[in-house]
């Protein structure tokens, strides 16, 4: 390339980046995370510690603790030395603490309230899948059961055989006396059989 082509491209360049008045981005690179004034925190952690503080603020346990911290604090700040009291009576710290202890609470426990709504959500749509699913395998096999029985009404059954093979017997036998009954050689007294007895065999040329 010649100097002044490679000059050309140059200005070109320079006047393509003032026009824009910014460098390109890069999409094949990470965007650099952005500051954040406010401090981060991991949601998931903070909604188990939440359940935990509101389950702990539902039992038996948390009212006794409770009620022992507020007779302790009411009778110290009565029966000890003036010097040494820190809430004097009408106790206004003991009922700011308390308000506070409150105003944190029902954000808490509504918070735990939330996440377990979340849950009984997803627990009630996985449940409505599953019955969809089990709704149409039963359907399935509605289908397949009806499919066999339909099948078997074709099928010949034992009884529908044996019944056959009675009446193929009887017209045998009829043929059978029909056939003998007009004093033929063959006939026997009595009542003939399907099938005649075999005739004995003669004796073959190498017993002799």
């Amino acid at each position: 390339m010649t100097p002044e082509r490679e000059t050309g491209t140059r200005e070109r360049a320079a006047t393509g980046a003032t026009a824009t008045g910014r460098s390109r981005v890069r999409l094949d690179q990470p965007r650099a995370p952005r500051r954040r004034l406010l401090p981060e925190y991991d949601p998931e952690a903070f909604g188990r510690l939440s359940e935990r503080i509101a389950r702990f603020l539902g039992t038996g346990r948390f009212i006794v603790w409770m009620t022992v911290v507020i007779i302790l604090w009411v009778v110290w700040n009565v029966s000890a030395p003036r010097d040494l009291r820190f809430d004097h009576y009408p106790f206004i710290f003991l009922t700011l603490m308390l308000s506070l202890q409150a105003s944190y609470a029902a954000p808490l426990i509504l918070l735990a309230q939330n996440r377990q709504d979340d849950r009984d959500r997803v627990n009630l749509e996985q449940d409505r899948k599953q019955n969809e699913r089990s709704i149409a395998d039963t359907e399935y096999l509605t289908r397949e059961i009806a499919s066999l029985r339909a099948g078997l009404g074709e099928v010949a059954t034992r009884d529908w055989i044996r019944s056959e093979l009675q009446d193929l017997v009887k017209e045998l036998e009829e043929r059978y006396e029909e056939r003998y009954a007009d004093g033929h050689p063959g006939h026997r007294s009595g009542r003939p059989g399907v099938f005649p007895a075999e005739r004995p065999r003669g004796r073959d040329v190498e017993d002799r």
